[in-house]
């Protein structure tokens, strides 16, 4: 090849490369807290561009040390999406001084969103409500002051309700658009797109769970309920007060004479948590599974939230379709 034609090529190859970087370059900058919420947003920009992750695979969101790289992204973020200050109290002062500039959507604010009260005791009531007669049905907020950010006695996983997670796509949807009209057809398609996977997805899920719908099990934390919810499921207890604290000799004992007495199928530990105190305890008295709420196994990205639910499902009916 000429040195002229070698020139032209090479100017030409340039040129390319350089609207490929604007075009990048154009994409928002978004930063989300969790995975699964992450896979979510991801799902609705693909094709334009990837949102950022704060908190890793695996560590507990309630209490996290950012790394640079995770508060880079944060400070440079055209819009954060993240649950709330009920599941990360120390990243609310992280966004405000890192992305002030930024436009951000707290999940647990939504009207999109169904929230549930947190279940108090040993054992939860065993009911199609919850304790303040909130129907799963009914998407209401009661006790939740959406501009006030009054979360006292929320349950924060709300991801675990796949129909917020349907909807949540819509709603990321739009605000992406909002920031980025160019691509605003993209993320509406493939807002849509997931909607309509999720939704088959879901379909064959709660069909195989349909079997084991009344078979008695507990969990390590109360983290499920909302999964519980929409499934027709109902966990009698929870080993541990919360995920950041461990069961006292008390608790333990209750929880073991309840599991013998409800005859409980299986009791679930989570993989951050030493799986050794629920076969030590139940190992004579019930089956041992494990569930993942975070998808910690998975790799992040636009595939993991449907992961986590066909593992979540998966775990629950293996342990507990061997009731007998």
């Amino acid at each position: 090849m000429s040195k002229r034609l070698l020139g032209v090529f090479s100017g030409a190859l340039s040129g390319v490369m350089g609207l490929a970087g604007v075009a990048l370059a154009e994409a928002p900058r978004v930063a989300t807290d969790i995975a699964p919420v992450h896979s979510l947003v991801a799902r609705v920009m693909q094709g334009v561009g990837e949102p950022a992750l704060i908190v890793r695979p695996g560590a507990s969101p309630h209490g996290y040390a950012m790394r640079p790289s995770e508060a880079q992204a944060l400070e440079k973020a055209d819009l954060v999406i993240w649950v709330g200050e009920a599941l990360a109290p120390w990243l609310e002062g992280s966004i405000e001084n890192l992305a002030g500039t930024a436009r951000v959507i707290e999940l647990l604010d939504r009207d999109e969103t169904h929230v549930l009260p947190l279940r108090e005791g040993v054992a939860f009531a065993a009911s199609g409500e919850d304790e303040s007669g909130h129907e799963h049905e009914g998407h209401e907020h009661e006790g939740h002051e959406h501009g006030g950010h009054d979360h006292q006695g929320l349950d924060p996983h709300v991801w675990l309700d796949p129909e917020n997670a349907h909807r949540w796509l819509g709603l990321v949807a739009g605000e992406l658009a909002a920031i980025d009209p160019e691509h605003a057809a993209q993320y509406a398609e493939n807002a849509s797109a997931a909607q309509a996977e999720l939704d088959t997805l879901m379909a064959a899920l709660k069909a195989g769970i349909a079997p084991v719908r009344d078979v008695p099990f507990l969990v390590y934390h109360d983290a499920y309920q909302y999964f519980e919810a929409w499934a027709g499921l109902h966990a009698d207890g929870a080993i541990a007060l919360g995920d950041a604290s461990n069961p006292g000799p008390a608790r333990v004992a209750e929880l073991r004479d309840m599991a013998q007495r409800h005859n409980i199928a299986c009791v679930f530990s989570e993989p951050q948590f030493d799986p050794r105190l629920v076969e030590r305890v139940f190992g004579d008295v019930a089956g041992h599974g494990v569930l993942d709420p975070m998808a910690s196994g998975h790799a992040p990205g636009p595939d993991l939230y449907a992961d986590l639910m066909r593992a979540m499902a998966r775990s629950l009916t293996d342990c507990l379709g061997t009731y007998r």
